[in-house]
């Protein structure tokens, strides 16, 4: 371990893993390696008596499993959590099996490091009988509520990321390293045992291509031509990452408003401390002079929203003639827009008031390093990171 907690930090899905366990009889909570599943389920699981942890990367724990029908008989009336399920995907139909037996709430917590679209025996046998939530790294919201800001500056936390072994290690030179050991061992170990018979070399190139294209458009046919590779390749490996949760596709404003949009979605890693290990990023200073930093501002920014509003449709607007929000959500008829700019006194383009005309959003922030925020003209709020999901919270409890 490369950090010491004094005490258990909080997660802002606990409550609703809580919520889905006592209503669903199979929750899947589902994230990138090493953010922190195992550690939330095991603090949520000490509520209930009996409860059976098997881990699938600890060979006795696999052994256990060799007749999972019968080890499942033998464990009824108890809380099963199976993590890393996706090591052993013949399980789900038996789950389903097991489930239909006694639809009792609460009989199964499954932690993966995949999409229900990569675990498809999930989402297609226990169809009706699963309930999937996201569990990302730790996100600036909880790191605040925790207290754990009182040592760290909160653009380091932006520099090293989410992850809980690289934001919480003791320097800078443990969180990176962290971060390129996860990288490598992402590519030789993890992408193999998904499935996929990729060489680690091509998919460490691919990966750190889309992070100099991090925040951009995508363009299958640019990035094939860097790979030397076919445009359905190039989607095949974004489609593994996203599924993985490497990456976020942001798809563009679905809309009718008489305007040439763009159609094309953009692209972003979705960790901060990973892109910037991927583009060697030491520390702030290296990454106020990177050409990235606007883009990884952007990224970091989005993530930390999207962490507290999973109800919401995310996207983004652009049209052809490069008027622009960088991102907008939706429910119902409802949107809130916002901008992201890596600057504490943050411009928009002269063109931004009558995209806001046009838009109509109901709250409109630019997120921006101010110390403290203030209103500018047009309904629009300048305001940190901390600000901005003060009122996003408001706005979720007002429903």
């Amino acid at each position: 371990m490369t950090y010491n907690l004094q005490s258990y930090i909080e997660r802002l899905l606990t409550e609703t893993l809580r919520w889905s366990l006592a209503n669903f009889s199979v929750t899947a909570l589902l994230g990138p390696r090493q953010c922190g599943k195992s550690t939330l389920a095991r603090h949520v699981v000490e509520d209930y008596e009996d409860a059976v942890f098997i881990d699938l990367e600890k060979p006795s724990d696999l052994r256990k499993l060799e007749d999972a029908e019968f080890f499942f008989h033998t464990q009824k009336g108890k809380l099963l959590c199976i993590d890393e399920v996706q090591r052993r995907p013949e399980l789900f139909p038996l789950l389903r099996v097991v489930v239909d037996e006694d639809r009792r709430p609460g009989k199964f917590l499954i932690l993966g490091s995949a999409s229900p679209d990569l675990i498809r025996h999930g989402s297609e046998t226990l169809a009706g009988r699963i309930h999937f939530l996201e569990l990302t790294p730790f996100t600036y919201d909880e790191l605040v509520v925790a207290d754990r800001l009182k040592y760290q500056d909160p653009a380091r936390i932006w520099v090293r990321g989410g992850f809980p072994e690289s934001v919480l290690a003791v320097n800078e030179n443990v969180s990176l390293t962290w971060r390129q050991d996860f990288i490598r061992t992402f590519l030789e170990r993890d992408i193999p045992q998904f499935g996929f018979s990729i060489p680690a070399t091509t998919m460490r190139r691919f990966w750190v291509m889309l992070a100099h294209f991090h925040g951009q458009v995508f363009n299958a046919s640019k990035l094939g031509q860097s790979l030397g590779v076919t445009h359905p390749t190039i989607r095949k490996y974004l489609d593994i990452m996203e599924q993985t949760y490497m990456v976020r596709i942001l798809l563009p404003l679905a809309a009718n408003l008489k305007k040439r949009l763009v159609k094309s979605p953009k692209i972003y890693i979705r960790d901060s401390g990973i892109l910037h290990a991927l583009l060697e990023i030491r520390d702030i200073e290296d990454l106020l002079g990177h050409p990235v930093v606007g883009a990884s501002w952007e990224g970091w920014c989005l993530e930390q929203i999207l962490a507290v509003m999973p109800d919401w449709r995310p996207c983004y607007y652009r049209t052809s003639s490069g008027e622009e929000i960088d991102l907008i959500l939706e429910r119902g008829r409802r949107r809130l827009a916002f901008e992201f700019k890596a600057s504490m006194s943050p411009k928009v383009s002269r063109g931004f008031p009558a995209t806001l005309d046009l838009l109509q959003p109901e709250r409109t922030w630019i997120v921006a390093p101010v110390r403290e925020g203030y209103p500018r003209p047009h309904g629009v709020t300048v305001a940190n990171m901390e600000e901005v999901l003060k009122d996003l919270r408001e706005i979720m409890l007002d429903g």
